[in-house]
């Protein structure tokens, strides 16, 4: 371990071999931060906080401050890090709650990038990116590989599944399917995440498969959540995408499904034009 003169490591805090704390970083007396870690500098790591190896934080982060939630009063929550990950400039974790099992966590690989906030008792995925200026209400879950674009709001409760991509400046107040794009003021499905996909390895009958899920999942004419959930399962046999498509809308949640806008009608088509 190597530390700065000017950084302060209060007693009982454990920090591992290789672990570099940089200049005016502040960690606290229950902290663990990990082998090969790196506090750049300026960094406050306080609380119950554990940070996995190798991962990376920048100034002015600050990890595991207290809950900003008005009906908490003293919980002990903590907040665990992945390995691997990348906490850029002005980053903001905040512990759990006894609401929500007293516990933030970011899984392995995830990059956080300047000024996001990521809010008590949330539950993030490995590979999870989110970038610049993303604000994650609390008991927010997202799913390996999500990526939420700059300047997103990510509303309380919601989930987003793995593999999906929000757009920038999305205001999100529904549940985000599994390998879904969306986006919008009050965001909508524009379909599959296709490039994402791609990125990662999923080839053409993969895709072709999700993107048949999709179509009963959100069909053309209206159809009752039964029917619509019958349809899909039939396609889910074997198929471990359409298996974790169907599990996400089984799960319970207080949040509705972001869906894709209403189709216009021919007349109001025409009307506009």
């Amino acid at each position: 371990m190597r530390a700065h003169p000017s950084a302060l490591i209060e007693p009982g805090a454990v920090i591992g071999a290789g672990a570099v704390v940089g200049p005016f970083c502040h960690v606290g007396p229950r902290a663990s931060i990990g082998d090969g870690c790196e506090l750049v500098s300026h960094v406050v790591v306080m609380g119950d906080t554990r940070i996995g190896a190798n991962t990376r934080i920048f100034p002015f982060a600050v990890i595991g401050a207290p809950p900003q939630d008005l009906k908490s009063r003293g919980d002990e929550g903590r907040v665990v890090v992945g390995a691997d990950c990348t906490i850029r400039e002005g980053v903001t974790l905040n512990a759990g709650t006894r609401a929500g099992g007293l516990e933030t966590r970011i899984g392995d690989g995830c990059a956080l990038l300047a000024n996001a906030h990521v809010a008590h008792d949330c539950q993030i995925g490995a590979q999870v990116v989110l970038a610049n200026g993303v604000l994650l209400g609390g008991h927010v879950r997202l799913g390996d590989h999500a990526t939420v674009g700059g300047g997103s709001a990510v509303h309380q409760h919601v989930r987003i599944g793995a593999h999906a991509f929000v757009a920038g400046l999305a205001g999100v107040e529904g549940d985000v399917l599994p390998f879904a794009l969306a986006g919008g003021d009050r965001a909508h499905i524009f379909g599959l995440n296709v490039v994402g996909l791609r990125r990662r390895g999923f080839d053409a009958e993969r895709i072709a498969r999700l993107k048949e899920a999709y179509r009963r999942i959100f069909p053309e004419s209206p159809q009752p959540c039964a029917a619509r959930l019958a349809a899909v399962e039939g396609l889910a046999d074997g198929d471990a995408d359409v298996a974790a498509l169907l599990e996400f809308l089984r799960e319970p949640s207080t949040r509705p499904l972001c869906a894709p806008r209403a189709r216009r009608s021919t007349a109001q088509d025409e009307a506009a034009s």
